[in-house]
């Protein structure tokens, strides 16, 4: 028999099964998801970005008449009229979306009491305006009588292009803004990565005590919101600050406060990247060093650093995205230095200029993108430290250099329990500095600014929404993309959809939010100010490292897995949730986990979406510190600081639990 021989240049056409086409049905949802809650709300605040207002006043013409209402006077422009009174200068005449400039501005003498009449028309098709609330336009003369003619509101014409970016670099008190921002976020970075270098070295290349109490203290950081150091700084530094003398006359409040702040809250996530670095290492490398006499400097630079390069690259970019971006630290303790992240704060909520907050939305989203991008090329670039020949290093006793590592890493602990020990002694004080005395008044935060106990109820509520839904997301997506057969393009655009919001600062997110859900034409706009909708914000927000998380698991599950059971004919669902969730169990609980605490201390994504009903514990933080109850604030900070300190305990326990019915399979 002769086998039938494929038509030229044609390859065989495989089937695709039910199991792969659920997978990509699954994997479209969830970049559906991704689309919604990131893409579209992105473009659409691009959109605002370009988006120009003026009042047009050529559009618009008018007549009156006289007191018997039977004489017309000739038409005129609205801008004719305006010439003749000089009411508007130009500047006068720039809007935001919902400006209305009242059609009694170009009319000396109105009185809503006078008998005479007005007509009105557009001179274009495009000529709006409101009468009270009903929408009014079109170029058919309409008459109204005076007290009628006194609710007309002109609306503004939208144009596009680059006016908002134009004015925006030609207002020195907006733009020195950037200027600002990249050197604070430039002196952090530097001070960041020589502190957290020194403490990541101190741990894995001595043989120093404590290692692991040293660990615990560096994470602490994570567990509390950016506001709190700030907080801490003032009632050590401020006015009436414990070691205001150490000050020698400069202030607290401004780049001072910054960057010790950022240093505070960018420690833990610089730690862990460069502790990662070290702790990978070819003890040959320092034998071929000693052989070659070279001196421990000599072996430090030409080993131990080159060694760590990728790591020390990529923590200089995260600590310098983290501090570029950051809101809360800079709103407390920033004082006058305009940073860009306040500015959108500013515009948005101070001024309700969106068109502007779009603006510096899309400025600061340029530095984060770009470092996101380097860092992601630099971490491509990094190859294998150790081989399958590679002898693990490890550190000889030296007593003094050990004393010495000992030294620094207390330094550091002193500093990091310092802020967190000064915010709670802050929120026992009954009036600082005048009473020292303790008390629990500062708790009672029902009596205070900021939402009261029902935000930090909110605030658990919500974390326990994202941790619960996010992880069942972000863990469902990462499985399809990684175990779906075929559809690289589709699994392609599914990654860029994941990583996207790495790059995609809090403040910038939550405005997006307002321009894409608050829009009536939207059919999302009902979720807009519940709870839904900072759960989706959150997860969307902290999406990246959560999914590059489930990532790392899922590579390392034998891809012969799905062969095999598709053999046996048995579902991938069934494989999912018998093999895949218990083996990766430990990442979806650290996946839980880290959205729970990044629930618990978020500002900056939701500080423009909550509602009176959905205030949170944290933005009740920034409340109250802007209505002067420092003390309080810093007691609903501690109240955060415990809330994530318990969510860890407990997660350790489960873990603990779940871990050894589910993991013992590893000990064989």
């Amino acid at each position: 028999m002769t086998a039938l021989a494929l038509p030229a240049g044609r390859a065989p056409r495989q089937s695709v099964s039910r199991d792969d086409l659920v997978k990509r049905g699954l994997m479209v949802a969830i970049s559906l998801y991704l689309v919604l809650s990131l893409a579209a709300p992105l473009y659409v605040m691009l959109s605002k970005s370009l988006s120009t207002y003026r009042f047009d006043l050529t559009q618009f013409e008018f007549q009156v008449s006289d007191e018997t209402a039977t004489v017309w006077s000739k038409p005129k422009t609205a801008a004719a009229l305006n010439a003749e009174l000089s009411a508007l200068a130009p500047e006068d005449l720039r809007a935001g979306s919902d400006s209305r400039l009242a059609t009694t501005k170009f009319f000396k003498d109105f009185s809503f009491r006078s008998p005479v009449k007005y007509r009105m028309r557009g001179t274009v098709e495009d000529a709006r305006w409101l009468v009270g609330s009903a929408p009014g336009g079109g170029t058919e003369w309409q008459e109204f009588d005076s007290n009628s003619f006194r609710r007309i509101m002109l609306r503004p014409t939208q144009s596009f292009g680059l006016d908002n970016f134009v004015a925006y670099f030609s207002t020195p008190s907006l733009s020195i803004s950037i200027r600002n921002s990249a050197l604070m976020a430039t002196i952090s970075t530097a001070i960041t990565i020589a502190v957290a270098f020194g403490l990541a070295y101190a741990l894995n290349r001595s043989r120093m005590s404590f290692k692991g109490l040293f660990r615990l203290v560096t994470v602490i950081p994570i567990l509390v919101p950016s506001l709190l150091p700030g907080i801490a700084l003032v009632y050590l530094f401020g006015n009436q600050g414990l070691l205001k003398p150490i000050m020698m006359g400069y202030s607290i409040y401004g780049p001072i406060g910054i960057v010790i702040g950022s240093v505070f809250f960018t420690l833990p996530h610089a730690f862990l990247i460069i502790s990662t670095a070290l702790s990978v290492a070819d003890a040959r490398h320092y034998e071929a060093a000693t052989s070659l006499r070279a001196s421990k400097w000599r072996t430090f630079w030409t080993v131990t650093v080159p060694g760590a390069r990728f790591g020390l690259i990529s923590a200089a970019f995260v600590v310098f995205t983290l501090v570029i971006t950051d809101f809360g630290l800079p709103k407390v303790i920033g004082g006058q230095y305009n940073m860009l992240a306040v500015d959108i704060y500013k515009q948005v909520i101070g001024q309700q200029n969106f068109e502007m907050g779009a603006v510096v939305s899309v400025i600061l989203l340029i530095p984060a993108i770009i470092a996101f991008a380097v860092d992601r090329i630099v971490q491509r670039r990094q190859v294998a430290l150790l081989s399958a020949r590679s002898v693990p290093y490890q550190p000889k006793p030296n007593r003094r250099f050990d004393m010495l590592c000992l030294a620094w890493c207390s330094v550091v602990a002193v500093f990091l329990v310092g802020i967190i020990g000064i915010c709670q002694l802050a929120a026992l004080v009954k009036l600082w500095p005048y009473d020292m005395s303790l008390s629990l008044k500062n708790y009672a935060f029902d009596l205070m600014d900021g939402g009261g106990w029902a935000s930090y109820a909110n605030s658990i509520r919500l974390a326990l929404l994202t941790a619960f839904f996010g992880t069942i997301v972000v863990f469902t997506g990462a499985y399809m993309v990684e175990k779906t057969q075929g559809f690289s393009a589709g699994r392609s655009a599914f990654h860029f959809l994941a990583m996207l919001p790495m790059a995609v600062p809090g403040m910038v997110l939550g405005l997006a939010y307002i321009f894409f859900f608050n829009n009536p034409a939207n059919p999302l706009s009902p979720i807009y100010g519940t709870m839904t909708i900072l759960v989706i914000c959150t997860v969307t927000h902290f999406y990246t490292v959560s999914h590059l998380t489930a990532l790392t698991a899922l590579k390392q599950m034998d891809a012969e897995f799905e062969p095999v059971a598709a053999s046996l004919k048995q579902p991938f669902q069934k494989l999912f949730f018998r093999v895949t969730v218990p083996v990766c169990l430990p990442a979806i609980l650290d996946i839980s986990i880290y959205l729970f605490v990044n629930a618990m201390t978020t500002v900056s994504a939701v500080v423009f979406l909550y509602s009176t009903e959905t205030q949170l514990a944290s933005v009740a933080v920034l409340n109250m510190d802007d209505a002067g109850d420092i003390a309080p604030a810093a007691a609903m900070g501690m109240m955060i600081f415990y809330t994530n300190v318990v969510a860890r305990l407990i997660h350790a326990g489960v873990s603990g639990l779940l871990l050894s019915r589910t993991q013992r399979w590893r000990d064989r």
